[in-house]
C-alpha cells in the first residue's frame, strides 16, 4: 500500500491522491446527512433538530480526532520520504497504543456528562430526549470512530488515500441501510439513528482490520513498535496537538453559533442544523486540499524537495478556491430547494436558505487557509494553524454572529456571512506567516552555501 509521492508530475500525484481522499469525504458527510434526511422523512421537526445537534457535536470530536491523528499522517510521511521504514513502524505502533487509550478514557467521560452536555448547547425542550439518547450511544462508539480515523490516518501517511475510501464506503452503504431499519421500520427515532452511525463504523473497523491482516502494509511491524516511545508520541502530538486543539476550536464556534441559533427558537435552530450539513458536504474539496497538501507535503519535505511541497500548495489553492466560487455563486439561486432536501417546513426553508446564502463564502475562503494549514502541518509547524484559527474565531467569527443575531432577529443571512469574515481573516494571516516562512527558509539556505 505505500506510495512514493516525491516523484513524478506534482499535479498528477495530487489529484491521484486528493481525488480518492475527496470520495472518502464524501461518502463520510453521505452517511451523516443520511441520518437528518432519513428521519426527516419519518419523524418532526423535534427529532431533525435532535439528531442535527447531536451529530454536529459527533462531528466536533470527529474532526478533533481526526486532527490529533495529522501527526501520525505527517510523521509517517516524513518517515517514508526520508526512506527510514523503522521510524515509520514505530509511529504506527505508538499512534495505534496512544488513540485507544484516549478513546476509551474519552468516551467514559463524555458518558457521565450527556445531562450537562445537552444543557449546554441549550437545546429546545422539545428537542432534548431525544439528542441525549443520541449522544449516548454515539459516545459508546468512540473507540470505533477512533480506529477508523487513526487506520486511515496510517494509510494516508503511506501515500495510500484509496483503502480508506473503501473502508467508508462499507459504512456509508451500512449506514443508510440501518437507518432504514432503526427508523423506518422499528421507529427508533434519534437513537436508532446514533445507533446506525456507530455499528457501520464498528463494521467499516473490521473490514480495515482484515485488509490489515491480508495484506502487507509497506512497513515491516514488530510487538517492539508498539511499545510507547517518549520521543515518537512527543513528534505525534507536537504535530497532531494543535491541528486538533484548532480543529476543536472552529467546532466549539459552531456550537456557539449553534447555541445562538437554539435560542431564538425551533425553526431557526433546525435551519441552522440542517445548513451546517450542507456546508460540511460542500466543504469536501477544501478538507481534501488540506490532507492532500499534508501527505504528499510532509513525504516531500522528508525526501528534501520543499519546491515540490510549495507547488502542491499552489495547486491546492487554486483548486479550492475555484471551486468555492463557483459553489456561492450557484448557491446564491438554489438556497431553498437545497435545505428543503432535509424539511418539509417552508419556515425552515426559508431560515435555511437566508443563513446558506451567507455562510457559502466560507467555502471559498475556508479553502485557501484549509491548504495553508496542510503545509504548515507538513512543515511542523502546525502551531500556525492553531493561531490563525483562533485569531479569526476570537477577533471575527463568534463576535460577529452574537452580534449580527441581535442586529438582525428578523434574518439569519446576516450570521452566515459573519462566519466568512472568520475565514477570510484567517487567509490574510496565513499569507504573511507563509511569506515569512519562505523568507526564512530562503535566508537559511544562502547562509548554509
Amino acid at each position: 500500500m505505500q506510495k512514493n509521492l516525491t516523484t513524478g508530475s506534482v499535479f498528477k500525484n495530487m489529484m491521484f491522491f486528493s481525488l480518492p481522499y475527496l470520495l472518502s469525504y464524501f461518502l463520510q458527510t453521505l452517511y451523516g446527512m443520511a441520518d437528518l434526511f432519513i428521519i426527516g422523512q419519518f419523524e418532526g421537526v423535534a427529532s431533525t433538530t435532535a439528531v442535527s445537534i447531536g451529530s454536529q457535536l459527533m462531528h466536533m470530536l470527529t474532526v478533533m480526532i481526526v486532527g490529533l491523528a495529522m501527526g501520525t499522517t505527517v510523521n509517517i510521511g516524513q518517515s517514508v520520504g526520508a526512506g527510514d521504514k523503522k521510524r515509520a513502524a514505530w509511529a504506527i505502533g505508538n499512534s495505534a497504543v496512544l488513540f485507544m487509550v484516549l478513546s476509551v478514557v474519552l468516551a467514559a467521560a463524555l458518558l457521565l456528562a450527556v445531562e450537562p452536555i445537552t444543557a449546554l448547547l441549550s437545546t429546545p425542550e422539545e428537542a432534548a430526549a431525544g439528542t441525549k439518547g443520541y449522544l449516548m450511544v454515539c459516545f459508546l462508539g468512540i473507540p470505533f470512530i477512533t480506529a477508523y480515523n487513526i487506520i486511515s490516518s496510517i494509510f494516508r501517511g503511506m501515500g495510500d488515500s484509496k483503502s480508506p475510501m473503501c473502508f467508508i464506503a462499507v459504512a456509508c452503504a451500512a449506514n443508510i441501510a440501518l437507518d432504514y431499519l432503526f427508523i423506518g421500520f422499528f421507529r427508533m427515532g434519534p437513537v436508532g439513528a446514533a445507533l446506525g452511525t456507530t455499528l457501520s463504523q464498528t463494521i467499516s473497523v473490521a473490514v480495515s482490520l482484515v485488509v490489515i491482516v491480508k495484506r502487507t502494509v509497506g512497513v515491516p511491524l514488530s510487538k517492539t513498535d508498539f511499545r510507547p516511545r517518549r520521543e515518537v508520541m512527543g513528534q505525534l502530538l507536537k504535530i497532531g496537538v494543535p491541528i486538533a486543539m484548532q480543529d476543536g476550536l472552529i467546532q466549539v464556534a459552531f456550537m456557539i453559533i449553534t447555541v445562538i441559533a437554539n435560542r431564538r427558537g425551533l425553526t431557526d435552530a433546525a435551519a441552522v442544523g440542517i445548513v451546517e450539513k450542507v456546508i460540511s458536504f460542500l466543504f469536501l474539496v477544501p478538507s481534501s486540499m488540506l490532507s492532500a497538501v499534508s501527505a504528499l507535503g510532509a513525504q516531500n519535505i522528508g525526501a528534501g524537495k520543499r519546491e515540490r511541497a510549495v507547488l502542491t500548495l499552489r495547486y491546492a489553492v487554486i483548486i479550492a478556491a475555484g471551486f468555492g466560487l463557483c459553489a456561492a455563486l450557484a448557491i446564491q439561486v438554489i438556497a431553498e430547494p437545497v435545505v428543503g432536501l432535509f424539511t418539509a417546513s417552508a419556515a425552515v426553508m426559508a431560515a435555511g436558505g437566508q443563513y446558506l446564502r451567507g455562510y457559502i463564502w466560507d467555502c471559498m475562503f475556508a479553502g485557501i487557509h484549509f491548504s495553508f494549514s496542510g503545509y504548515f502541518c507538513a512543515c511542523g509547524r502546525s502551531g500556525i494553524s492553531f493561531l490563525h484559527n483562533i485569531i479569526a474565531i476570537s477577533l471575527i467569527r463568534v463576535p460577529g454572529v452574537y452580534l449580527t443575531s441581535i442586529l438582525f432577529p428578523d434574518t439569519l443571512f446576516p450570521m452566515g456571512l459573519a462566519t466568512a469574515a472568520g475565514s477570510l481573516l484567517s487567509v490574510m494571516v496565513c499569507v504573511v506567516a507563509f511569506v515569512l516562512i519562505s523568507r526564512r527558509d530562503q535566508e537559511k539556505t544562502v547562509l548554509s552555501q
